[in-house]
């Protein structure tokens, strides 16, 4: 490969939640002496940036000033071309793109505009713990969906559920995940265009949070929602960054597109009420850097890596673990793993495996935060070193200890 993707990086004291912030809050323990820790909890990468990040921002940096500033023409330019080349959009202009310091802020500006404080909110579970906080924190009531798994163990909407929820609590938006975080589903049209069927015929608006959509396995395709009819053009709000595709949470920074003007105009008022949305410098040269010619074999690359170290994970797991499930993810780099049969099998609680990881310095998170009661959470954007390392842990001392 022309990127690196097989090196240690050394991110211990170097401002990384990943590994600073163990035994913290939510966070996973600490490790027992004689082990270090290997981060597979907070969905961020372990792999050197794209060059043409950290050079496009000491670049601009050199220049002495970082005063007020409107967004350069280049930042929108690089979107439209970024999304066309990639996502096969057309007809994407300046005006449909909007800044957003962070998608969920976005999700929460939208749902303002298409809700009152109270309303019931449609979204899948298994469900993102961002979407859990944001809504109730800002006084939306969630309806979950549950997601099921079809006889070739691949996640699968229940559209009857989904109707009937609907209907009996008076829903009109719902936040819509593509690809779905936490269980990895690559969503396919006939899905697309069934959900908007029924988003259509009780006027459901959607908020699509889509910031995982350059991270697709081989064998999958992204279609932004968005693209799946006209209706969903003018009634999809669509949430977009280039955090996770090159690891830049850090500098905060991401994007909606939205077709429709009033629609547009509403949300981007909502957003500057609290005039805090407001662009970094930085992270729109971050940005720009990402979306170079570069970026896009970088992409190539990360792909390709996260898809071997899944095919590996997803094969260790059913050969080596027992009882263990794990329905191999099409999108995204996080597993989602079940381990209910092996529980009852062993007469342990998740707890218990959770801190047998931990105490081995495998540092996954707790799936029950994203409603799965016996489940796992793993990061797999690792090089493939540190992932087989991680998985001989599990094996030695945990699922065949």
């Amino acid at each position: 490969m022309k990127y690196d993707f097989t090196s240690i990086m050394e991110r211990k004291g170097k401002d990384a939640i990943a590994l600073d912030n163990l035994g913290v809050g939510f966070a996973p323990g600490v490790p027992k002496d004689g082990f270090d820790a290997i981060p597979m909890w907070i969905a961020d990468m372990n792999f050197p940036l794209c060059p043409t990040i950290p050079e496009a921002i000491i670049e601009r940096a050199k220049e002495p000033h970082y005063g007020y500033f409107s967004p350069r023409q280049e930042y929108f330019d690089e979107i439209i071309r970024w999304q066309e080349t990639r996502n096969g959009v057309r007809g994407l202009t300046k005006e449909h793109i909007g800044y957003e310091n962070g998608v969920l802020g976005g999700v929460v500006s939208a749902l303002n505009v298409l809700c009152s404080r109270g309303d019931n909110v449609l979204l899948h579970s298994p469900t993102y713990i961002g979407f859990t906080a944001s809504l109730t924190n800002n006084g939306y009531n969630i309806v979950h969906s549950p997601l099921v798994k079809d006889e070739q163990d691949i996640w699968r909407m229940d559209f009857a559920d989904m109707e009937k929820k609907i209907v009996e609590n008076k829903i009109h938006a719902m936040v819509f995940c593509s690809p779905h975080n936490p269980c990895g589903r690559v969503w396919e049209r006939w899905e697309l265009e069934k959900v908007m069927e029924l988003c259509e015929k009780y006027d459901v608006k959607v908020v699509s949070d889509e910031i995982w959509s350059d991270i697709i396995l081989a064998g999958h395709k992204h279609i932004p929602t968005q693209m799946t009819n006209e209706w969903a053009r003018q009634n999809v709000v669509a949430m977009y960054a280039p955090s996770k595709t090159f690891n830049l949470a850090g500098l905060v920074g991401s994007y909606h597109i939205i077709y429709n003007k009033t629609l547009r105009e509403r949300v981007e008022k909502e957003s500057s009420l609290g005039h805090y949305n407001s662009m970094n410098l930085l992270s729109m040269y971050a940005l720009i850097g990402a979306y170079k010619p570069e970026g896009y074999e970088w992409a190539d690359e990360l792909r390709e890596t996260i898809t071997g170290n899944v095919d590996w994970a997803v094969d260790y797991i059913r050969n080596h673990f027992e009882g263990v499930e794990v329905s191999k993810p099409q999108g995204t780099y996080m597993l989602f793993v079940d381990c209910t049969k092996w529980c009852a099998t062993h007469n342990k609680t998740i707890e218990d495996v959770e801190r047998a990881c931990w105490d081995v310095g495998v540092a996954i998170q707790d799936g029950r935060m994203f409603h799965g009661p016996c489940h796992l959470r793993m990061n797999l954007a690792l090089p493939l070193s540190r992932v087989q390392e991680a998985f001989h842990r599990l094996d030695q001392y945990v699922f065949n200890a």
